[in-house]
């Protein structure tokens, strides 16, 4: 991993953002969100609202801080889905409206962390919570829709479900500055799949079965990377492909400092260590797998 050590453009009490602490918490951040669309406690919840298909019920859980909007914005928020993957949540708001989705949401995050046994004691969620609500507070929303949208939800009265609600906000806003940073570099939602898989960073089954691109799709997004140089072709990641998957996460990186910039470089590493338990606890329980060292 090369990272350009500090962000200039993000200033904080103790200096410059160090790209590397921002990376540290952006990682942190996302272990502690990730387990909610992987847990059975949220197809148990899912099944309650009458919704069965782990596909609608995950757009379902995770667009419901927008509102009731038609599985259209829920495309475009998403970014990497296909147009035929996200027309099969039409319904779910008829089901039970986008309020009863978000609170069924909260359920199953606080009965999955608690059977996974998370622990965090009062003072470490009151120190997190620290932490994080001023990074939420400062957090500028232009053009950063599920991380606006997630703010805008109440927090629940759980004190462990409220911090994870403020961990989601911000595990949004670094994904909606994500999708910016891929358009920059012309990486279309099929062709960021098919680099993003190249990495065998993400199994290329599941990518295929949940975001449901055709094999023409496929193909064709193949066939552009191929072009740049970034895959071989035997659709292999390439140095140049590697370096330009590398280059994209550095400039989300560098996106994200001024985000993390109110508690710097010491709050951002210290957030990411009280953190680590939500994350770790699942690891533990094989619904996360082990965290890459590369």
């Amino acid at each position: 991993m090369h990272l350009d050590t500090l962000s200039g453009s993000a200033r904080t009490a103790d200096g410059p953002m160090d790209l590397n602490a921002v990376r540290h918490v952006s990682q942190a951040v996302s272990a502690a969100h990730l387990f909610v669309y992987l847990a059975p406690e949220s197809a148990e919840e899912a099944a309650a609202l009458g919704v069965t298909d782990r596909g609608p019920a995950y757009l379902a859980f995770r667009s419901a801080a927008m509102g009731a909007v038609p599985w259209q914005v829920t495309l475009a928020a998403f970014y990497n889905f296909s147009p035929r993957a996200v027309r099969a949540m039409a319904g779910v708001w008829d089901a039970a409206p986008p309020e009863r989705w978000q609170a069924a949401r909260f359920v199953a995050a606080g009965r999955a962390m608690r059977r996974a046994g998370v622990r965090l004691t009062d003072e470490h969620l009151a120190e997190a919570r620290s932490l994080i609500d001023p990074v939420v507070a400062g957090a500028d929303h232009a053009g950063k829709v599920l991380a606006a949208a997630n703010a805008s939800v109440p927090l629940p009265s759980d004190p462990l479900v409220a911090l994870w609600q403020q961990i989601t906000v911000v595990r949004e806003w670094r994904g909606d500055a994500h999708l910016v940073v891929l358009a920059d570099n012309g990486l279309g939602p099929c062709d960021c799949l098919v680099l993003h898989t190249a990495t065998s960073r993400l199994p290329t089954p599941i990518v295929r079965e949940t975001r449901r691109w055709t094999d023409e799709e496929w193909s064709a997004a193949t066939a552009r990377l191929v072009a740049r140089g970034w895959l071989d072709s035997h659709a292999t990641l390439t140095d140049a492909g590697r370096a330009a998957r590398e280059r994209i996460e550095a400039e989300t990186d560098e996106h994200s400092a001024a985000l993390w910039a109110p508690i710097g470089n010491t709050g951002a590493r210290r957030l990411a260590s009280l953190l680590a338990p939500i994350g770790d606890a699942f690891t533990a329980t094989g619904v996360l797998p082990p965290p890459r060292t590369t």
